[in-house]
């Protein structure tokens, strides 16, 4: 993998390479990379990976290919505290609650101490505490080269230690950022890089389709509305009735909110704008928010020049006034032009196909438009840029064969290599499917799920993973264990996604020993447990997305159009490519041992399910429970 990668490198190309788990991936890219010169930038898939990569794998090859070059690790401008706003919020003094006062105490003395001003840092401050937005920045509220703390800036320090590094870490975010032209943080220095290498590339498409689409939320618009009135009042407070427009504007948003609601789109929905029936009777609210927003403007726009933040409030308004007027129009196609959808960012091309749909919670809505197509926005910025490509992940292939992938992604003339796991799965692993299981659509079988593995939890002394395709199946399948837990007097410790931050009860897991933990799809990847801590995974049914997603809903529909089979081009591969990342989690090293069980009888009813089963490590294979027993019991022998 290693010589491919250097040749890649070496030719200016791009090549698309599955390794297998245990492959080392990561220095067979690195040890080419480093040793061909040049700049590097590596970009993987989340926040947790890109710091592992920058401060142990990274340092690792350095020393001992002993190479001295300098590194950089550069995040998104939310993940690094603002001098500016951090001091705006420690004078004003107006926090909601005695926590967040806590919370700024902390951040404070961070900010004194640190030299880089990156929050995952400070591990006193949860991730989601509500202090963070009040202490970052955004591309829309920051004041740049103006601003009075621009000199000490942690951003703009990452920044200029990134355009000097030899080396510079990013993650897939901040890199689709970048090219879709969505943020202006690294555009100075991502052309001129040698380089490119992207781990993690099975998750490229879907932050491709985040990157290249558009959205907007009720949250941005009342943010915007609280800072005008805040910064009015401070800055201008002579220069217009700012409680008073601020009031009409946020209850405005909030009327929008209601009349989402009136026309039938529930808490925790997610409904494609077509599908919206009664979708004219939104208009008026869209209407009086766009009056109460152009007040807003003429309000500001009379005190420019008064202040920077208020000038910068001025684009901000603009453009979320600009984004509603958007949606407005889009309410009043008829039924139907949906399907050919267009693009007004920037970098976008019109008329792309994409979906326009809404998602509704509590107190809030979001309004997005996603391309179904997003490869071609990614196949035009790999043209534009001269750079080698390597493309890398454990999960690229369906079958052995790379067709969906290169679909995806829309790149073309790219070189394709596998690497196989050199793990000895059918020695070191058993894959049990179970006899006598309901069909995944039947209302119990969740429950089911629960009672065919419990034998196996119980003989193996937890040390399992449940992983479920939604949220709902998870509370059940843990519901129902705790009651087998109970009838057995085998109280084991049971952690359960929504329970606890994933670190904390990854961390639980790590921790315990003997867990058993429940999860959906955000515990299928970027896990890795080693050892006892982790020998049976259980598998509740093939992940495929729900037909009625309106992303997913839509891609069928325009696959059909295209003259595409959305079912073997499209959700079976999808799916191959996420189960695949759930059986991973099992065999992590060659002492690894351990039992995969998948109950979903499709695998051997469907003619799909061949396809699927050799898409797997070759592990031996049972449909015995007691045999599934005695390879867990052999092994803590």
């Amino acid at each position: 993998m290693a010589a491919a990668v250097y040749d890649t490198i070496d030719a200016g190309g791009t090549l698309i390479a599955e390794a297998g788990t245990g492959t080392g991936k990561t220095f067979a890219y690195l040890v080419p990379a480093l040793l061909a010169g040049g700049k590097v930038l590596l970009s993987t898939g989340t926040k947790p990976l890109q710091d592992q990569l920058f401060r142990k794998d990274l340092p690792a090859v350095l020393d001992a290919l002993r190479i001295n070059a300098a590194t950089a690790l550069l995040k998104g401008r939310a993940n690094y505290v603002c001098l500016h706003r951090m001091a705006r919020a420690e004078a004003e003094g107006l926090l909601p609650s005695r926590e967040d006062v806590v919370h700024l105490r902390s951040v404070v003395r961070f900010a004194a101490t640190t030299s880089t001003g990156d929050r995952a840092e400070l591990a006193d401050v949860p991730e989601n505490a509500a202090i963070w937005p009040l202490v970052t920045s955004t591309r829309d509220n920051c004041l740049g080269a103006e601003c009075p703390r621009f000199g000490e800036c942690f951003v703009y320090k990452a920044r200029r230690e990134a355009q000097a590094a030899d080396i510079v870490v990013v993650n897939h975010h901040l890199f689709m950022a970048d090219l879709a032209f969505r943020d202006d943080s690294i555009r100075d220095f991502l052309p001129t890089v040698n380089t490119v290498i992207l781990d993690e590339a099975h998750q490229l498409p879907s932050t491709a389709a985040d990157c290249f689409g558009a959205s907007l939320s009720l949250a941005q618009l009342l943010e915007a509305g609280r800072d005008t009135r805040a910064l009015g009042l401070a800055r201008a407070p002579d220069g217009a009735s700012w409680i008073t427009l601020t009031s009409h504007f946020e209850r405005a948003v909030r009327d929008l909110r209601l009349a989402l609601g009136s026309v039938g789109l529930a808490i925790g929905s997610r409904t494609p704008l077509e599908r919206i029936e009664r979708r004219g009777e939104l208009q008026p609210a869209f209407d009086e928010l766009d009056s109460a927003c152009a007040e807003l403007t003429r309000a500001l726009e009379i005190n420019r020049g008064r202040d920077a933040e208020l000038d910068l409030l001025i684009a901000r308004v603009v453009e979320l006034r600009r984004a509603l007027s958007n949606w407005s129009s889009a309410l009043k196609k008829p039924a139907g032009d949906e399907d050919a959808g267009e693009f007004d960012e920037e970098g976008v091309e019109d008329n792309a196909p994409s979906v326009r749909w809404i998602s509704v919670s509590a107190h809030g809505a979001q309004f997005n438009q996603t391309p179904l197509a997003p490869g071609k926005a990614l196949a035009r910025a790999r043209e534009s840029q001269p750079q080698a490509w390597v493309l890398t992940s454990a999960t690229l292939t369906a079958a052995g064969r790379f067709d969906h992938y290169l679909a995806e992604v829309g790149i073309e003339g790219a070189s394709t290599a596998r690497w196989n796991s050199p793990f000895d799965f059918p020695k070191q692993a058993l894959l049990y499917l179970p006899q006598l299981m309901p069909s995944p659509y039947d209302v119990r079988f969740a429950e089911k799920v629960a009672e065919a593995a419990w034998p196996l939890v119980r003989a193996n002394g937890g040390r399992a993973f449940l992983l479920c395709t939604t949220l709902r199946a998870v509370d059940k399948v843990a519901e129902r264990l705790r009651q087998l837990m109970a009838l057995d007097d085998q109280q084991l410790p049971l952690l359960v996604q929504g329970t606890s931050t994933r670190r904390a009860l990854i961390e639980a897991f790590r921790g315990s020993g003997n867990a058993v933990l429940v999860g959906s799809i955000s515990f299928w990847e970027g896990i890795d447990i080693r050892g006892d801590a982790l020998s049976l995974v259980v598998i509740d049914k093939l992940p495929f997305a729900p037909p009625d997603d309106p992303v997913v809903e839509a891609k069928i529909r325009y696959l059909r159009k295209v003259g595409r089979n959305p079912f073997s081009e499209y959700q079976l591969p999808e799916a191959i490519m996420l189960i695949k990342q759930g059986v991973g989690r099992l065999i992590r090293d060659e002492t690894d041992r351990g039992v995969l069980m998948l109950l979903d009888e499709r695998v051997l009813t469907k003619p799909y399910g061949k396809v699927v089963l050799s898409s797997l490590p070759p592990f031996a294979r049972t449909r015995s429970e007691a045999e599934a027993i005695e390879f867990l019991t052999r092994r803590r022998g």
